[in-house]
Parts: C-alpha cells; structure tokens; sequence
C-alpha cells in the first residue's frame, strides 16, 4: 500500500494537507484531510513537520498512545500507525486530533477542514470518524505483510 500526503497550504503555525492511497497507477484516490506542524530550517521539538521524502509505516504496539487508543478502541485497535526512520524524530505517529497543538510532528487525519490561511493552528474536524474508517484499510495492508509507505510531498513551497 502507498499513501501520500499532499502538503497544500505551509503557514507559520502549521501545516494543511491531503492524504490519498497512491497504491494503483491509474491515479490518487482521496483519503481524508491532513494537519501538521509547520515547516521550519531547524526542528524545534514538537513545532516542527517532518522533511518531504517517502516512509515505511509499521504498528507500534507500545507506548502511551497505544495504550490510550487501546482503551477508547477496544479490539479495532491493534497498534498505533507508527512512520519509520525519519530524520531527527522519534514516534511519528498517524492519529486524531484538531489543531498543530496535537501533532508534535506528527500526522492528524480527518473528514473536514479549516484554511490554515484564516485559522492560525489550522483545524481538522471529524478526525476520529476518519481515523475509523481508514485505520483498517492500512491495517488491513500490514496485517497481510504488505509493505505500507507514506510520501510527503510539499506541493506548497512558497515556504522556502
């Protein structure tokens, strides 16, 4: 399976995107609405989105999160979407939540969205609906030893 986030709008505060499933070559396939940290030259810690470039995502089946997801999920819950190796981070993570405050770098999906142009913090409404219906597609993929990865693609660079 390949995901790829498609960053649309860089702001000072953070950062809003796309996510499509790219797995077939007839074309993307829209997911669901994506929020992130800003871009920054240097990582500050929990302000900063991670670099452009293509990840392995695998569950991470320890950890805070994990814990708190396995609670409010019950047996849906199998293990936290975890994106590996990525330069100067640690736990990136795909979950729910509403505005940059939530994501320390990591990445926030939902079904509905502010423009981060005329909301500071950027805002992602619906996230836990979104989360429940695409958790298990990628899941799905991981559980059946597909490799899953995500390509974040800056396709807004007035940033840089």
């Amino acid at each position: 399976m390949k995901l790829e986030v498609l960053r649309v709008s860089s702001e000072s505060d953070s950062t809003s995107g796309l996510l499509f499933d790219i797995t077939n070559t007839y074309g993307r396939v829209f997911l669901c609405y994506t929020l992130e940290d800003e871009y920054r030259n240097k990582k500050v810690m929990h302000e900063t989105r991670v670099p452009a470039g293509t990840y392995q995502i695998k569950l991470r089946t320890e950890g805070g999160f994990n814990a708190r997801y396995t609670k409010k999920y019950g047996d849906f819950h199998k293990g936290m979407l975890h994106v590996q190796d990525v330069p100067g981070f640690q736990y990136i993570l795909i979950h729910t939540g509403n505005t940059d405050e939530h994501t320390s770098g990591c990445l926030i999906i939902g079904d509905s969205q502010e423009n981060n142009q005329l909301v500071k913090n950027g805002f992602i409404g619906r996230s836990v609906q979104a989360y429940k219906r695409i958790y298990p597609k990628i899941l799905a993929a991981l559980e059946n030893d597909e490799e899953v990865t995500i390509t974040y693609t800056d396709y807004d660079q007035t940033y840089m």
